[in-house]
């Protein structure tokens, strides 16, 4: 039985390739072009018929199709369709031609090309490389790349991978092994195993030795690479990785980034709407939205414009079903997704650590001089305050009291002023008091900053919570109350399988029913998040339904945005807060009390981690974002030292491999 297909375009029924030809003359004869009837025709074709038509073409008219269509059309809409017009392969060449042709290299569309292709497709490629630009393919890539990104890319070239039912099950755990001694068990890094094991071996074997790997190693393969590995060398690793875990989901994480942010990355966005749109397009609409939370369709929709917009949502095929039932393929992913999120284990790590040499007294006096007389000199107030850890900072506090007998809060107070005042205040309370302070701040006042209080609430441990409310924080807030995450008393430890499956089946069953808000309560909300994670997980095996859809679809107002909030720090806390600092500096101007709360709070738990997050999904550091949204020069330079505080040292620990 073949494999189902799971493209957009698909073979047009009572296809005449003359009379198609003749309507692509038509439509460029005299002044002016007919575009839509163009995009329209050419997006209703498949593209062994767009072959036909174009061979009719020049049968009937002695011209060049894709000639015509350069000279008619202009900018990106017209390398769409002429896109659209060429065969794969060829297709293929010209962006790899593209790519590597002039003083620079696109190196991310050699990956994005290389690591996605089939064996067949790369020979074809090869191929058609020769064909149409006289020159070897492999040598035009020796000739512009360099080191172990090179030598990779060229073993891809090969199209030598194990087809996919060859599975050695005898060597599944010796690989995993294998790339372990490799990396994790040594000083230094064995590239040439990686290089020779990640492309060579079949997909199913390699998906089965990234399980194995991630039971040896406590972390997956993926992490591995990013600490092991770097430049476009890991770049290359990471997307041949994420091809075998799942080419929809890859192709899902391309075409958000070509379209996040400020401009498009046509080329990127281009390229793969043409290249999937008979393969594998409507997985990947659904990895887009179980991922983003936002259909492919509506981001094209809000990022392109006129007939470029147009075609690009034609080769779409049309806007998703938010009710959020899963394509089988996203499906499986989704479970799986989950899966690993049960299993991995993440080494949470701050950027603050405590200082080495710590001298409680001399960092008082050194505080003390650094307000008085004229002026303060907030360099230094930086400095001390950033380097040092919380309980650190709790003794200076009290012993600026004991030896100087001034309060050292009331002191920062009247010397500093705005968002430095702000952020290095709480950077001085305790995580109780600082927690209790920006819950009372966001009750102040006529309305209510529930996005705040839902993110303090969501996050915080039993213990955490319960400190915080010892803070004499205020009771203004009860209409939350119903959630029960005040209390403190989320069960701990790890999953119970058979309450995971009845919680997930409680779920999927009570998902449009009059109490499925109380029911969705009265397990998110006291459950330990090891166990939500394989309620989760089973929830789309019982509904083939997404979870953060369903609570999208169904619920409303503050209750919807605790219960989504649950799922997102439940799946991934580090890339909640990401996401959360993201919208905090995104748009016209900063919401600097997100920013200066996540900052402080996470800098001793997971900012490490929140940075890596934050890189992977927008392709930009924390440091970057920070510098470009922060106007006020001390304000810039406290927020970049809190999220990099010993940068160097952090560098050195994750690629110390490296570096010896």
């Amino acid at each position: 039985m073949g494999k189902e297909f799971r493209g957009t375009i698909a073979d047009q029924p009572d296809f005449d390739a003359g009379s198609d030809a003749e309507a692509l003359y038509n439509a460029m004869k005299g002044f002016g072009s007919d575009r839509e009837a163009i995009l329209d025709l050419i997006t209703s074709r498949s593209n062994a018929q767009r072959q036909k038509i174009r061979a009719a073409y020049k049968s009937q008219y002695g011209k060049d199709l894709i000639d015509d269509l350069k000279y008619e059309l202009t900018g990106k809409f017209e390398r769409l369709i002429v896109g659209l017009m060429r065969t794969p392969a060829y297709h293929d060449a010209k962006e790899i031609k593209d790519a590597i042709k002039g003083a620079g290299t696109d190196e991310k569309c050699l990956i994005e090309i290389l690591a996605s292709r089939t064996n067949e497709q790369i020979h074809n490629l090869v191929a058609a490389y020769k064909d149409a630009y006289g020159r070897d393919l492999e040598e035009d890539v020796i000739g512009d790349t360099s080191g172990h990104f090179r030598k990779m890319l060229i073993v891809l070239l090969q199209g030598t991978r194990e087809e996919d039912d060859v599975v050695s099950e005898d060597l599944v755990e010796q690989d995993a092994q294998d790339l372990y001694d490799a990396g994790e068990a040594q000083w230094g890094t064995d590239e040439a195993k990686f290089i020779m094991l990640l492309g060579n071996r079949s997909v199913t074997h390699l998906q089965l030795v990234f399980d194995e790997y991630e039971k040896i190693a406590e972390k997956s393969i993926e992490d591995s690479i990013k600490s092991e590995l770097s430049g476009d060398f890991e770049r290359l690793m990471l997307a041949v990785v994420q091809c075998i875990r799942s080419k929809p989901m890859f192709f899902a994480k391309c075409l958000y980034k070509s379209m996040k942010g400020l401009g498009t990355a046509d080329n990127t966005l281009i390229r793969i709407m043409v290249s999937r749109s008979e393969t594998d397009m409507l997985d990947i609409r659904e990895c887009f939205r179980l991922r983003y939370e936002k259909s492919l369709y509506n981001m094209i929709q809000d990022d392109t414009s006129g007939e470029y917009k147009r075609t690009l949502l034609k080769l779409c095929g049309g806007d998703d079903d938010i009710a959020g039932e899963f394509f089988p393929e996203a499906a499986q992913i989704a479970y799986k997704m989950w899966e690993t999120s049960s299993m991995t284990k993440v080494q949470l790590r701050g950027t603050v650590r405590p200082y080495q040499n710590f001298d409680p007294a001399s960092d008082a006096k050194a505080l003390r001089k650094a307000m008085k007389g004229f002026g303060t000199d907030e360099d230094t107030i930086i400095d001390i305050v950033t380097q040092r850890s919380n309980a650190q900072r709790q003794e200076i506090r009290r012993i600026f009291k004991s030896l100087l007998g001034r309060d050292l809060m009331a002191d920062l107070k009247s010397e500093l002023s705005k968002n430095l005042e702000r952020l290095i205040l709480g950077l001085m309370m305790s995580p109780a008091e600082f927690d209790a302070k920006m819950m009372k701040k966001a009750m102040e006042g006529a309305g209510t900053d529930e996005h705040s209080l839902i993110e303090i609430l969501v996050t915080r441990s039993n213990q955490e919570i319960q400190e915080m409310f010892n803070n004499a924080l205020s009771s203004r807030w009860r209409h939350l109350s119903r959630l029960n995450i005040d209390k403190g008393a989320r069960e701990e430890g790890p999953a119970d399988m058979a309450r995971a499956l009845e919680d997930a089946q409680v779920n999927a069953c009570n998902s449009e029913s009059d109490d499925m808000e109380d029911k969705f309560m009265s397990i998110l909300c006291t459950r330990s998040f090891p166990h939500l994670r394989r309620v989760f997980q089973e929830f789309v095996r019982c509904s083939n339904k997404d979870i953060e859809q369903i609570i999208k679809k169904e619920m409303s107002g503050d209750f919807k945005n605790a219960m989504f909030a649950i799922v997102r720090s439940v799946k991934n806390q580090p890339s909640y807060f990401a996401d959360r600092l993201y919208k905090a500096m995104k748009g016209l101007g900063t919401d600097d009390r997100a920013l200066i709360r996540i900052m402080v709070s996470r800098s001793e738990i997971d900012l490490f981690n929140i940075r890596k997050e934050f890189k992977e999904t927008h392709e930009a550091s924390l440091h970057e974002f920070i510098q470009v949204e922060m106007l006020v020069v001390s304000c810039v330079f406290l927020l970049i030292h809190t999220a990099c505080i010993c940068a160097c040292v952090t560098l050195v620990r994750s690629d110390e491999k490296r570096v010896v």
